[in-house]
């Protein structure tokens, strides 16, 4: 299951009690207090693990909490602190402060999202989501001139209580785009070492796949494989919504075609479609460095199509084919050449 959206209650824990406790030795008449104090209560820490690639390990423990300070004791001895409860999402993460009154978890992703806390993209980047309660002081730190036996102790501190609203964007150079069954899984499989899930319907790919790619000169960059977009994805159509956040973070998008129309769709229409819900779901992506990857021109129809296709539009174009590895290699080194560029 692929999880990018989730809701968590993060609790830190509570700083342990102060002890109230007097020295009391044989041949010691004047011990006085020596209550010590009660150990920090536990953070809860979000970490960025390059490992994880999506949040579902958080969907069905969306209630993290940290644990507790230990209690002060006598003679002076401080109660043990927590550990931090450490909370791993992958890169991309944003994290969304919720306020403490926000609607029920089930309609956690219709809701005004609060202010963005933070952006998790660098492996190792850490966030403290609450922070633990402080420990409270024993009597010792109460015992002046005129007080010699204090019985005073302070108790700890509860830890914060947040919530916070997590929703991952893919961290990728290169996003493929384009319709269902335009070979986007057969090309990212060619591309890199990536296994994305092949078959000839519509909607094999259920969720984004990236994919590493490495060029001769040792250079390297990611590729995301986003679902297929359908006509009025950018209204949630689909499952174009749900995905295209995916390619936000893309420096280059790569619009797929069908060249060989074995859909019995024109790849012109195509590319005015995939061009116009881009532009209806984000200006922004419409501004984005592109380049056209005219797929399946191993078949026999692709070659007039494209013609046809570059009479129409003077756009970068890069005829490929998943069976071809020679036009593997460029599209390979256009889209390593292209980045540079952007």
């Amino acid at each position: 299951m692929f999880v990018d959206r989730v809701r968590v209650w993060a609790k830190a824990g509570k700083g342990g009690d102060g002890c109230s406790s007097f020295r009391r030795e044989k041949y010691v008449p004047r011990g006085g207090p020596d209550g010590g104090d009660g150990g920090q209560g536990g953070d809860v820490v979000l970490e960025v693990d390059a490992q994880l690639n999506n949040l579902q390990h958080l969907k069905y423990q969306p209630h993290q909490y940290a644990g507790k300070g230990a209690n002060g004791q006598g003679a002076m001895k401080t109660g043990k602190s927590a550990r931090a409860l450490l909370i791993k999402v992958p890169p991309g993460t944003l994290v969304y402060y919720l306020p403490t009154a926000a609607e029920d978890f089930e309609r956690a992703a219709d809701l005004a999202l609060g202010e963005v806390a933070a952006d998790m993209v660098e492996p190792g980047q850490r966030l403290v989501l609450a922070a633990g309660g402080r420990g409270g002081r024993g009597n010792i730190h109460f015992k002046s001139s005129v007080n010699q036996a204090p019985r005073r102790r302070e108790l700890g501190l509860p830890g914060e209580m947040k919530q916070y609203y997590f929703e991952l964007k893919s961290i990728a150079e290169v996003g493929l785009v384009g319709f269902p069954n335009a070979g986007k899984s057969s090309l990212l499989a060619a591309l890199s070492r990536a296994h994305p899930k092949i078959a000839p319907y519509p909607f094999t790919t259920l969720t984004p796949v990236i994919g590493q790619v490495e060029v001769g000169d040792y250079r390297r960059f990611n590729v995301a494989d986003i679902p297929g977009l359908i006509e009025g994805a950018h209204a949630g159509v689909g499952l174009g919504h749900d995905f295209l956040r995916h390619i936000e973070r893309c420096r280059l998008l790569v619009f797929v075609l069908d060249m060989a129309g074995t859909e019995g769709r024109e790849p012109a229409a195509d590319y005015r479609q995939l061009r116009t819900e881009l532009k209806l779901y984000d200006e922004n992506l419409a501004q984005r460095p592109f380049l056209i990857a005219a797929n399946k021109m191993d078949l026999p129809e692709a070659a007039a199509r494209l013609k046809a296709f570059k009479r129409q539009f003077r756009r970068p174009i890069v005829p490929v084919s998943a069976r071809q590895p020679a036009t593997v290699a460029a599209l390979k080194q256009a889209l390593a050449d292209r980045l540079a560029e952007a």
